[in-house]
């Protein structure tokens, strides 16, 4: 089949007889306590910190820990394939980059600089977050013809949420994946303590900022008067009164793929499917909107188990590694979405940084699906895994 994901290991082996190391670990789980030490309380904060005492970040955690892999011996896996396909597209492995906002705050070359390191891995799709620091039109530029997704924070204006839409579409983003747990900001104490909220400063408003619709309720233009613009923008960045009826404007307004971000409950998987969704994103927001929440990797196997057969089902919230992705495939996911480590690569290191994490994301997930007796993730299923009775 020609060259593996495992083989970045022999690579790193192979520059090491030359003296050689990585810029970063390869221990991923690393990366945040590097980023704690090189960068800003307020940037590091707002990536990393989580909605109350950080407790439903640490669930996700453990809920993927106590999950352990059950290896099979003596099959044939000499060649592997993590290819995929999901909601009607032919993806490289069962990874993409989440939609993560302002990334700006953690380097100069921000949205940018991750969309083309996911380009560069084989076309790993990137999903652009609504309040990205770089408006779409750009990313898609430094992108090419590379999969991209477009993330919606669903703003109280339709004619904006309209407009982000078509732009969108317009510029070559193919899946549209609505955050629904983020109505209002939770309580961060990390943020609060700095009293630090990028918005505030115009960061994380690009797409807003360049937008004809959302331009068009200012008095002024936005280089003039930039507080009323961000008083704008905070007025209808999201909007608590949506229901499910509301649905049918997205499909309305939206010709590909929707997927819906934030699904814990079966019941609410259900009423996606009815809605006529495409898709659901097992998340609890990497733990950022409710304190004491479930961990999305318990509320995973309900969900699938609810609509593996009507919808695709997606999953983040807690992946730091590649048996971590291959625990969330065993639980019923098609494929995850990974947020913090890319961004702590991104902070460390620019577009290469995120390279690095998704080669060495893809190479353990290589590794260990190999390991454990698979040569692709299709066959993947709940008899892999077993639970830690500790």
């Amino acid at each position: 089949m020609g060259k593996h994901w495992a083989d970045f290991q022999y690579e790193i082996y192979l520059n090491g007889m030359t003296g050689a190391v990585p810029r970063l670990p390869t221990d991923l789980t690393r990366l945040e306590e590097l980023t704690e030490q090189r960068l800003g309380p307020g940037p590091v904060g707002y990536v990393a910190g989580s909605a109350g005492n950080g407790s439903t970040a640490r669930a996700n955690r453990a809920a993927l820990e106590r999950r352990r892999i059950v290896p099979r011996m003596l099959r044939d896996v000499r060649e592997r394939d993590l290819s995929v396909e999901v909601l009607g597209r032919a993806l490289p492995a069962p990874l993409a980059l989440a939609p993560v906002g302002v990334l700006s705050i953690m380097h100069p070359d921000a949205e940018s600089a991750a969309a083309r390191a996911a380009a560069a891995a084989q076309g790993v799709p990137f999903v652009l977050s609504s309040a990205s620091s770089t408006p779409m039109e750009q990313v898609a530029e430094a992108m090419g013809d590379a999969e991209r997704w477009f993330q919606l924070y669903w703003p109280r204006d339709p004619e904006v949420a309209r407009s982000f839409l078509n732009r969108a579409r317009a510029a070559g983003f193919s899946v549209l994946v609505v955050t629904l747990d983020t109505p209002l900001l939770a309580w961060r104490p990390r943020d609060l303590d700095q009293a630090y909220l990028p918005f505030l400063h115009g960061v994380g408003t690009a797409n807003y900022f360049s937008d004809p619709a959302f331009q068009a309720g200012l008095a002024k233009p936005v280089h003039e008067d930039p507080n009323a613009a961000v008083m704008h923008f905070v007025g209808m960045f999201a909007d608590p009164a949506k229901t499910w009826p509301d649905l049918a404007f997205l499909r309305e307004n939206w010709d590909g793929p929707i997927v819906l971000k934030g699904v814990l409950h079966p019941d609410d998987a259900r009423q996606a499917a009815d809605a006529g969704m495409d898709g659901v994103v097992v998340s609890n927001h990497g733990g950022r909107q409710v304190a004491g929440s479930v961990a999305a990797a318990d509320a995973l196997p309900r969900v699938a188990d609810a609509v593996g057969d009507r919808l695709t089902v997606l999953f983040d919230s807690g992946i730091r590694t590649g048996d971590d992705i291959f625990k969330a495939l065993a639980l019923g996911a098609r494929a995850v979405l990974v947020g913090r480590p890319y961004v702590y690569g991104l902070g460390l290191d620019g577009r290469p940084g995120v390279e690095h994490v998704i080669r060495c994301l893809l190479a353990e997930l290589d590794l260990t699906l190999a390991l454990s007796g698979h040569a692709t993730p299709g066959t993947i299923g709940p008899a892999d895994l077993v639970e830690d009775p500790a």
